[in-house]
C-alpha cells in the first residue's frame, strides 16, 4: 500500500501552472518538504492541506486521490 499515491498535489500544481518551489515560498516551507509531498514520499498535515487548497484556490478534495 506504500506505493499508493495519496495526494494529487503535483497534478494540481501543473493544472494551476505553479511550481513546488512557488508553493513552498507561499507556505513558508522548505522546498524539499514540498517536493516530498509532490512525489507522495511524505504527506502534509491535514491543516496544511487546507492552506494548500486556499493558496491554490481549489477545494481540499481536489488535492486528494479518490477512494471510490
Amino acid at each position: 500500500m506504500a506505493d499508493t499515491d495519496i495526494n494529487r498535489l503535483k497534478i494540481v500544481l501543473v493544472e494551476k501552472k505553479r511550481t513546488a518551489k512557488w508553493l513552498a515560498g507561499e507556505l513558508g516551507k522548505d522546498p524539499a518538504t514540498v517536493s516530498k509531498w509532490c512525489t507522495n514520499k511524505a504527506q502534509p498535515a491535514i491543516e496544511t492541506f487546507r492552506k494548500i487548497a486556499e493558496t491554490l484556490d481549489v477545494d481540499v478534495k481536489d488535492l486528494l486521490c479518490s477512494t471510490k
